[in-house]
């Protein structure tokens, strides 16, 4: 690539990689099981499975052999085995068996890329840039303390849309757009307050109309009756922390949205909600059993809410892309500053 086409690459929003340095979200806990999965992050293809004691391993899903996809083989033991011809492969992507090796033959010297993953709060983390920046700035996964917490309820949505992921952040952060959800609305009349921003995010702080208040314990039918629902003010906070987002609206709610981007017209998200039971004091002196019952009860209650903001959303983001690759060139015009700041923060990590 030329230097001018490099120069033309790292303006354009829309053609920016992403920084590798980060922990990037590419799995639920529960995708990941017996058989190994293959994933794909930012062009990057990828094995995870599961060895003999349940720890989750991620190697480049490429044989050496014959380069075929080793997410189509079989877990044996602790070791990854290819469907084609058996080679099999232990943790450090090493050959640790072939299974038709003659006597007077060595194991192949060929070695496939190990990636390092962490399984915290239900889902599969992985870095897929340099292991010594890694080490060095001791940097670590952003992390959902909610997940397991028994005073919140979780809901999970997955975001598959053929679109480059800037498209998918400022779409979350920019709360303008309340008036494509009014069928699922969640907030009204929206209003930028103020901006904080450094190296490593973007914290916009917003007011608006909530249409939700959980207060008692008969108020969690809010998420399943509209009717129930009343305006009410509370702060919309919103976040990008580079490469995720998370949001808070109130004390009730707070939804992350966890970046796996594919490649420039794919990407793909994990957004988690969650509803709060920290107004719910007589509910936190009853026994940890039935708090838990309770939580893993009510697991997915605003699925019908998020599904719809997600299908919502991915309609008008891939427009977008389509608008752009049909024309690099035009640009749309923009009132809200916090996504000025947002590309501003893309452009500043994939330089790094």
């Amino acid at each position: 690539m030329s230097s001018v086409s490099q120069a033309v690459q790292s303006y354009d929003i829309r053609q920016l990689g992403i920084n590798p340095n980060h922990w990037y979200v590419v799995a639920l806990s529960r995708e990941v099981k017996t058989q190994p999965v293959g994933v794909m992050l930012w062009k990057q293809a990828i094995a995870l499975y599961r060895d003999s004691k349940g720890q989750v391993h991620a190697l480049e899903d490429r044989c050496p052999h014959r380069l075929v996809k080793l997410s189509h083989g079989q877990v044996v033991g602790d070791e990854l085995e290819c469907a084609y011809h058996g080679w099999r492969f232990n943790d450090k992507g090493e050959c640790a068996a072939v299974p038709y090796l003659a006597d007077n033959q060595k194991l192949p010297n060929c070695k496939i890329r190990r990636y390092p993953v962490k399984e915290q709060d239900g889902f599969i983390w992985l870095f897929p840039g340099n292991a010594e920046t890694r080490n060095g700035a001791s940097l670590q996964p952003m992390g959902v303390p909610e997940w397991d917490h028994l005073n919140y309820i979780a809901t999970v949505s997955i975001i598959n849309c053929n679109a480059h992921y800037s498209y998918l952040i400022e779409n979350l952060m920019d709360m303008y757009h309340g008036h494509l959800h009014e069928d699922y609305q969640a907030w009204a009349e929206a209003s930028l307050e103020y901006l904080d921003e450094d190296a490593h995010r973007v914290d916009a702080h917003y007011t608006a109309q909530s249409y939700y208040k959980i207060d008692k314990i008969w108020s969690i039918s809010q998420l399943f009756f509209p009717a129930l629902r009343r305006l009410h003010p509370e702060p919309l906070n919103v976040s990008y922390v580079y490469p995720h987002w998370v949001s808070t609206l109130g004390k009730d709610f707070k939804i992350y949205c966890l970046l796996c981007p594919v490649n420039e017209t794919q990407t793909k998200a994990y957004l988690i909600h969650f509803t709060s039971l920290n107004a719910f004091w007589r509910l936190h002196k009853l026994p940890v059993w039935f708090r838990r019952f309770v939580k893993d009860s009510l697991f997915g209650a605003a699925q019908k809410l998020l599904d719809g903001l997600v299908r919502q959303d991915v309609q008008m983001i891939e427009e977008e892309q389509q608008a752009y690759l049909q024309n690099p060139q035009r640009r749309g015009y923009e009132l809200n500053r916090a996504l000025v700041s947002v590309q501003r923060l893309m452009r500043s990590q994939s330089d790094l």
